[in-house]
C-alpha cells in the first residue's frame, strides 16, 4: 500500500524520523514544521493522511485538527496526533477536536504501520464511494455530521456482566446499547435489529472465548463486516491489540476505560460509520437512477439496450427461446390534452404497475420513452410471449384508472410479439420486428396483441 502523508513536527528530528520509517514502507511523506504550514500543505498536496503533533508554538495540533476537520474540503482526511502527552483529558480534546486516532511518543513502529494503514484504507474506501456520488469537489453535497451530534445503536459482547454493564450505564444516555455475552447472540441480534448497528464493542478478554476469532468472524460475515468494531485490551496486551488492528478492528480502548474517552471514541466511530453508510445509498442510488426510469420505476432504454444484447448470447449459447413485447398506450396524447400532464402521468406509472404485476420476475419490464413500454422475456417462444401479452393487455383494460376522487378514465393498449428466429439474429432485428407488429395491431384497430414471426 502506498499513500501520501503529511509529518507535522516543530522538532526537525521528529520530522526526520517519522520520514525516514514512512519513506522505508513506501509512503510518499511531505513535512511541515508548524501550523500555518501544515494548514498549507493540508490543502496544497491533499495527503491522504495527517500525523500531527499536539504540542506547536503558534496554532497547535489540537486547532490545526479541528481547523482541517471544519473545512468541507479536508474534512475527510484523517488525522493522527502524535504526541508525548498520554493522560486520557489531552486524548479526549483532540477526539473532540476531531482527530481520528493517536499514537503516543516515542513511537512504536508496528503500532504507526498499522494505523497508517488501517486509516488510508478507510480514506481510499471513503474517497471512492465519494467518487461515485458526483459530489462536488468540495464535499459540500456530503460533508460528515458532527460527533457530538450522532446518537447510535451499540452492540457490546462481552459475557462477564460487570463490565458489560458499567459499558451500558456509561454510554445509555446517549446511545442505545444491546448487550450480548456469546457470538451467535450477536449475529441474532444483527438479524433482529432493523438497520443493524452502528458499532461493535467486544471485550478481547472474553472468559473461555477468543475475542480475536470472533472479531475475525464479525469481519468475514456479510452482515456485520461493514460494521465498525472497537475493542477494550489491557495495557501490557500489545500483540493482540496489533494483530486487531491488522485484521481490521477499527479503534481500541486501553482499560481501566475512562468515561470521556470511551464517549468521544463511541461518537467518532458512530459518525464516520453513518456518514459512510450515506454515501453507499447514494451511490446504490445513483446506480438505479442511471438504469431506472425515474416515473415509473422500470428499467430504461439504456439498461434496456446493455441487458437485451447479453440476454440474446444466452440464449443463443443455451439453444432456449427469447421474445420481446413492445407497447404502446392507445390515444395517450388525447389523455395529456384532456386532463393534464399529472394526470397522464399517474395513467403511465399505473400502467408500469400492471405491467409489473403480470411478468416473471426474471422478464424485463422497461419504459423506452413517453408512452412506450418494452417486455422482454427469455426463455420463451413467440406462442407464450403472446398469451403474456395478452395477459398484460386485460390488465390494463380491464380495470379503469383513478385520475382523482370520482374521476376516472378508461385505458387500453397496443402490443407488438417478437421472437428471435435464429442463433444469429440481432438486437436491432428483434426490436424492429416488434416495433412492426405493433404498428400493426394499431393500424387494426388499437386494444390487441399482434405476434410477428419474420
Amino acid at each position: 500500500m502506498t499513500a501520501r502523508v503529511l509529518v507535522v513536527d516543530d522538532i526537525l528530528a521528529n520530522v526526520r524520523l517519522l520520514e525516514a520509517k514512512l519513506a522505508a514502507e513506501y509512503f510518499e511523506v511531505v513535512t511541515a514544521m508548524n501550523g500555518a504550514d501544515a494548514l498549507e500543505a493540508v490543502n496544497r498536496t491533499r495527503p491522504d493522511i495527517v500525523l500531527l503533533d499536539v504540542m506547536m508554538p503558534g496554532i497547535d495540533g489540537i486547532e490545526v485538527c479541528r481547523r482541517i476537520k471544519q473545512n468541507p474540503a479536508t474534512q475527510h482526511i484523517p488525522v493522527v496526533m502524535v504526541t508525548a502527552l498520554d493522560q486520557p483529558e489531552d486524548r479526549v480534546r483532540g477526539l473532540e477536536a476531531g482527530a481520528d486516532d493517536f499514537l503516543t511518543k516515542p513511537v512504536n513502529d508496528v503500532a504507526l504501520f498499522c494505523r497508517v494503514k488501517g486509516l488510508v484504507r478507510l480514506k481510499m474506501l471513503t474517497d471512492e464511494l465519494r467518487a461515485r456520488t458526483g459530489a462536488d469537489p468540495l464535499g459540500l453535497a456530503a460533508s460528515e455530521p458532527p460527533a457530538e451530534a450522532v446518537s447510535g445503536r451499540i452492540l457490546v459482547l462481552d459475557n462477564r456482566v460487570a463490565p458489560a454493564e458499567r459499558i451500558r450505564n456509561l454510554l445509555s444516555p446517549r446511545h442505545e446499547v444491546t448487550v450480548v455475552s456469546e457470538p451467535q447472540q450477536a449475529f441474532e441480534a444483527f438479524g433482529a435489529a432493523q438497520g443493524g448497528f452502528d458499532l461493535i464493542i467486544v471485550n478481547l478478554d472474553l472468559e473461555g472465548m477468543d475475542g480475536l476469532r470472533i472479531c475475525s468472524q464479525l469481519k468475514s460475515v456479510e452482515t456485520t463486516r461493514q460494521t465498525p468494531i472497537l475493542i477494550l485490551v489491557d495495557p501490557e496486551d500489545h500483540q493482540r491489540l496489533l494483530r486487531a488492528l491488522d485484521m481490521g478492528v477499527n479503534d481500541y480502548l486501553i482499560r481501566p476505560i475512562d468515561r470521556q474517552e470511551l464517549l468521544a471514541r463511541v461518537a467518532t466511530q458512530v459518525r464516520r460509520h453513518r456518514y459512510t453508510e450515506q454515501l453507499r445509498l447514494t451511490v446504490r442510488a445513483s446506480m438505479e437512477m442511471a438504469v431506472t426510469d425515474a416515473l415509473t420505476g422500470l428499467y430504461n432504454r439504456r439498461y434496456l439496450e446493455t441487458q437485451l444484447t447479453q440476454l440474446i448470447e444466452q440464449s443463443a449459447d443455451r439453444g432456449k427461446g427469447l421474445s420481446m413485447l413492445s407497447l404502446d398506450i392507445d390515444f395517450f396524447k388525447s389523455v395529456n390534452d384532456t386532463y393534464g400532464h399529472d394526470a397522464g402521468d399517474r395513467v403511465l406509472q399505473e400502467v408500469a404497475g400492471r405491467i409489473r404485476g403480470s411478468v416473471r420476475g426474471g422478464d424485463l419490464a422497461c419504459r423506452t420513452g413517453g408512452e412506450e413500454f418494452v417486455v422482454v422475456l427469455p426463455g420463451a417462444d413467440l406462442a407464450v410471449a403472446e398469451k403474456v401479452g395478452e395477459r398484460i393487455r386485460k390488465a390494463i383494460a380491464a380495470k379503469p384508472f383513478m385520475l382523482g376522487p370520482g374521476s376516472h378514465l378508461t385505458v387500453t393498449a397496443s402490443l407488438g410479439v417478437s421472437s428471435l428466429l435464429t442463433t444469429e439474429d440481432t438486437l436491432e432485428g428483434l426490436l424492429k420486428r416488434a416495433d412492426r407488429a405493433l404498428y400493426r395491431a394499431k393500424r387494426e384497430g388499437r386494444n390487441r396483441v399482434v405476434p410477428v414471426a419474420a
